[in-house]
């Protein structure tokens, strides 16, 4: 009991920094929220450096906490616990600090909650908190994004941008592709066909358009081209919002093979000439193969003119181990506040 005799002074600077920060309104405000976490957090982890007190004691404030301000949710122990932690990991939340800190006070909580739980390396943690910022991510999508790996898919497909697009629509174009895509909303028997792929994409176009990411308009399926006297009909046409041109997928349900690259080529010249428009960008193709050999992808893309990128995509995929946590998940601690 003796590393606790500084607690009831401790209890009481806590109930006052609760109070003059007028919890009531100021909770509502986000940033504000979220910066007084963060000190009730450096409390908690600066007492628990100098006094020696265990993890035990976080249950004791939580207690006290909820005699004190029994209208507000917040102080639970499962939430304390997230606070101790959010300031274990971000040493200060001022202007200048790195992006993840300032980025951080931006997110609502149940994002940073998530991000805590959920990765680990703060410069993943980062691009994640940027695109929540710069997209709007619900914390349903972030938490998708997360466990289906964004992070190190993305720019990950094989392509021939570098040679046939300028820059910087070529880093942006890369940037935009990944490699593997995850279609875990597909349910499909083992045997399926390509067209089944299609179907059910457009089935779950939305999804689809999560997993392709930002930018993507649907513009059609099986859309017909007029080449000579020949009918040409294309899997999926896209038009990308921010590059500023058609985008052409074609669904491969075997591994990738060279004739793949040279008919989507043809493809995006026939695209590029009868539904181009002047002020567009040259016209993408993406090859989804079910395998992909990269130096064989390589290979095929190396002397194609038009730019195309070739990915692999799966249907179902394991949640990473390295995403598992200690930390209560942010539905434990709904349940709690509720």
């Amino acid at each position: 009991m003796s590393k606790l005799t500084e607690y009831p002074a401790f209890i009481k600077a806590l109930k006052n920094e609760i109070r003059t920060t007028q919890v009531k309104a100021s909770l509502a405000v986000n940033k504000q929220l979220i910066q007084l976490y963060w000190r009730i957090g450096q409390r908690i982890l600066n007492q628990q450096k100098s006094q020696g007190w265990g993890a035990k004691v976080i249950e004791q404030i939580a207690v006290d906490l909820r005699k004190e301000f029994p209208d507000l949710k917040g102080f639970s122990k499962t939430n304390l616990t997230y606070m101790t932690a959010f300031a274990r990991d971000y040493e200060s939340l001022e202007i200048g600090e790195q992006p993840v800190h300032q980025l951080a006070v931006e997110l609502p909580w149940g994002h940073n909650m998530l991000l805590m739980k959920k990765v680990k390396d703060l410069d993943e943690r980062a691009w994640y908190m940027s695109q929540c910022k710069e997209y709007g991510w619900s914390r349903s999508v972030l938490e998708h994004q997360i466990e289906s790996g964004l992070f190190e898919r993305k720019g990950g497909a094989v392509t021939n941008f570098k040679a046939t697009l300028p820059s910087p629509q070529s880093e942006l174009a890369q940037e935009t592709l990944k490699s593997p895509y995850v279609f875990d909303f597909l349910t499909l028997s083992k045997d399926y066909k390509e067209r089944d792929v299609e179907l059910q994409l457009i089935d779950h176009v939305q999804n689809f358009l999560l997993e392709l990411g930002a930018g993507f308009a649907f513009v059609g399926r099986q859309k017909h081209l007029q080449v000579g006297e020949t009918d040409f009909y294309i899997d999926l046409l896209f038009y990308h919002l921010k590059l500023r041109c058609y985008v052409v997928i074609e669904l491969k349900n075997v591994a990738f093979l060279p004739e793949h690259a040279g008919k989507l080529n043809f493809y995006l010249s026939a695209v590029d000439d009868i539904l181009r428009h002047p002020d567009d960008a040259p016209t993408i193709g993406i090859l989804l193969c079910k395998e992909q050999d990269k130096v064989m992808a390589e290979y095929a893309l190396r002397d194609i003119n038009k730019p195309i990128g070739v990915s692999e995509y799966q249907l179902t995929k394991a949640l990473p181990s390295n995403l598992k946590s200690a930390l209560p998940s942010v539905e434990d601690i709904e349940q709690e506040l509720g």
